[in-house]
């Protein structure tokens, strides 16, 4: 009897997964992948007029102790890359390279946003004419300081001495500018495919008038370019630039990606600046 009614069960058992089966099938109701150890916030900011959504990926292992604090690494193009970098940072610390650490992604809300209009006004120092609205690269960095650093730091473990930056593209472009604007806000800086060209060579600008008044550079910098990249030849210059510099303070580190273009070289720029940023000993 005991037997007849297992085998009874687990034929009910299979009717009922067939039947849940062909009904999402017929509503289309499966359920979307998530990842673990994640949430999401929304704020408004008063610097740029703007929400944002911020994507946050916690340790997967917190402390036992309330007072321990973990590094936060704030992620530009969230909303292409969050993904990409928690999956990276998840292998890093299981191979002991990283400790835990905090990622803060910043994108923007709704399911139609503009992402590309939108991160060409925020991630730019300077307005240009072929990005209409662009130039509050400023704006966006009053944001940072004085709006979501201070919630992160309030709301998470956050280390406020190990806290980085990172960016490609537009993004890396942002991470240089808020570099040489503000040197020690954030420890480290990672600067992918940054998108030097932009605005007449404005980062060398920005670099250069930088030079002008300081011998000294307090952060870490982290660089890469793919080497099939438009962008490859300029961002050997910058690197080129910065190493003939020699500030005072900068740890600096560079990677040209074989074979890799604008997108395509993401994985080991990332994997390897956040190595660069929080390496363990």
């Amino acid at each position: 009897m005991p037997r007849s009614s297992s085998v009874t069960g687990l034929v009910g058992a299979a009717l009922w997964t067939a039947c849940f089966a062909a009904t999402a099938i017929a509503q289309n109701t499966f359920p979307s992948v998530s990842i673990p150890n994640t949430e999401v916030r929304r704020l408004h900011s008063a610097a740029t007029s703007r929400d944002y959504e911020i994507y946050v990926y916690l340790p997967a292992s917190p402390s036992r102790s309330a007072d321990a604090k973990h590094p936060v690494l704030y992620l530009l193009d969230a909303q292409w890359d969050f993904k990409l970098l928690a999956s990276i940072q998840g292998g890093l610390l299981y191979d002991k390279y990283v400790p835990d650490v905090i990622i803060i992604g910043i994108t923007y809300p709704g399911a139609r946003a503009n992402y590309d209009s939108l991160r060409a006004v925020d991630y730019t120092p300077v307005a240009s004419p072929s990005n209409r609205g662009s130039g509050d690269g400023a704006k966006f960095l009053a944001f940072l300081k004085t709006e979501l650093i201070p919630f992160v730091e309030k709301n998470y473990s956050a280390d406020p001495s190990r806290r980085a930056l990172m960016g490609s593209s537009l993004g890396g472009l942002f991470a240089l500018y808020a570099m040489f604007t503000e040197p020690t806000l954030f420890s480290g800086y990672v600067a992918a495919s940054p998108a030097v060209t932009y605005a007449n060579r404005g980062a060398f600008a920005t670099e250069a008038a930088y030079a002008r008044d300081h011998a000294e550079l307090p952060a870490k910098l982290f660089v890469a370019v793919g080497d099939q990249e438009q962008l490859a030849a300029p961002v050997r210059e910058l690197i080129d630039t910065l190493r003939r510099r020699n500030y005072r303070g900068l740890t600096f580190e560079s990677r040209i990606i074989d074979g890799e273009r604008h997108s395509g070289n993401k994985p080991e720029a990332f994997n390897r600046g956040l190595r660069f940023l929080f390496r363990t000993p």
